[in-house]
């Protein structure tokens, strides 16, 4: 037998990680539960829990060579539950408690919205289950569905944390739901993270950027989470601006080579 890998693993052990995909499970499918009672602070900060337990199954199946496809399927479906549904039923549940100053059409506005995320959702997973042994692994072609759930998810907990009400808050969410859908199924490049050698040395002061970054998420949560997300979603299309321009401003200077 191989030192440090188990070749023949007991059939418990593939119970684990798609025992935490149910944890994901569950945490999306409770922020639903926690949006309808009213509780939007609590949906919102589930959806989050959700998107770690999803980040550990993977990590977990791959660590005890347990990857399968049941897992994989498993997996996705799980993300359109957390991930799609959940985000586009509280950012509804939470503008619906503000319909009721304004105009009916603002209802079906904000029932439209929350159709085409979780539809855009829907798309993004099929789209990445299609393509995924055929692209770039060190990019996403479009916004990632966890990241698009937790700007909506983060919106709604900072609002309803700070009380922001009134017709430009629920303008704000609308147009923040509708943009991370789009930017969903766009073909924008995002970075994955996924060329990050873990197990590579670096220098210690490196290190400190870890407690920094929790202290500053501890500081207020739904804020930098709304921060931190929407800086992310903004850097698909920023990368593409910054490309084009590159490339014009490479064969410009090709052009004045040649002549």
């Amino acid at each position: 037998m191989t030192e440090g890998k188990i070749k023949n693993p007991r059939k418990g052990i593939y119970l684990l990680p798609n025992l935490l995909t149910t944890a994901a499970l569950f945490a999306g499918f409770y922020s639903i539960v926690a949006a309808v009672d009213g509780n939007f602070q609590i949906a919102g900060a589930s959806i989050f829990v959700a998107m770690v337990f999803d980040g550990l199954d993977g990590r977990v199946a791959r660590m005890t060579d347990t990857s399968s496809e049941f897992g994989k399927e498993y997996d996705s479906l799980s993300d359109m539950v957390s991930f799609g549904v959940a985000p586009a039923v509280v950012m509804y549940q939470w503008g619906v408690s503000r319909l009721a100053e304004w105009h009916l059409t603002w209802g079906r506005i904000g029932w439209l919205v929350a159709f085409l995320f979780a539809v855009a959702a829907a798309l993004r997973l099929a789209r990445f289950n299609t393509l995924a042994s055929t692209t770039d692994k060190r990019f996403f072609v479009g916004l990632p569905s966890p990241t698009a759930a937790g700007v909506v998810a983060s919106f709604v907990w900072m609002s309803s944390k700070y009380d922001l009400l009134g017709l430009p808050a629920l303008t704000l969410a609308f147009a923040a739901t509708a943009s991370a859908g789009a930017l969903m199924v766009s073909k924008f490049r995002y970075y994955s993270f996924k060329d990050i050698n873990l197990g590579k040395r670096i220098p210690f002061t490196y290190l400190l950027a870890v407690p920094l970054l929790f202290m500053l998420i501890s500081l207020d949560p739904p804020l930098v989470f709304f921060a931190l997300f929407s800086t992310f979603a903004l850097s698909g299309p920023v990368y593409w601006v910054w490309r084009r321009r590159t490339v014009a401003k490479a064969a410009g200077t090709g052009s004045e080579h040649a002549e």
